[in-house]
């Protein structure tokens, strides 16, 4: 059953990525691994620029518990994306993240999905709650 496909005006933010050669797999395409690093970089970037997270010295961090991607049209060696970002929801301990990856000037996702982070004390990794400012930082991305 094929999803939905994603729009990119549902999304308040955007994240450009530059392929890499090293992307490509034999197939001449994107390696389908690859989508997981993009979008993985596209939710902390998200952190960092509006939730002010400091992956060297915050006393927490996230950890990946769930991804899941589909994907609709190939990548490839060289391209410039864009991977949208939004907050599905808030928990306690753990954002859901919507993801999808537009091609440069293209309105509907080559491919989209989710990404769960579940924040653990650093030193300990038992789950901590999401601290109060980045939740208020965050709220403005949710759909």
């Amino acid at each position: 059953m094929k999803p939905e496909t994603k729009r990119r005006q549902n999304y308040r933010f955007l994240f450009p990525i530059q392929t890499r050669w090293a992307d490509n797999d034999m197939y001449g395409h994107v390696n389908n691994v690859t989508y997981y690093s993009y979008f993985d970089t596209a939710a902390n970037a998200l952190l960092i620029q509006h939730a002010g997270f400091d992956l060297q010295n915050t006393p927490i961090i996230g950890l990946v518990v769930d991804s899941a991607c589909s994907f609709l049209q190939e990548l490839s060696y060289p391209e410039i994306i864009e991977v949208g970002v939004a907050i599905e929801k808030i928990g306690n301990s753990s954002l859901r993240y919507d993801l999808a990856i537009f091609k440069h000037g293209q309105l509907e996702a080559a491919a989209q999905g989710h990404f769960v982070h579940v924040f653990v004390d650093r030193q300990t990794r038992k789950s901590i709650s999401i601290p109060e400012d980045m939740r208020d930082a965050l709220t403005q991305f949710l759909l």
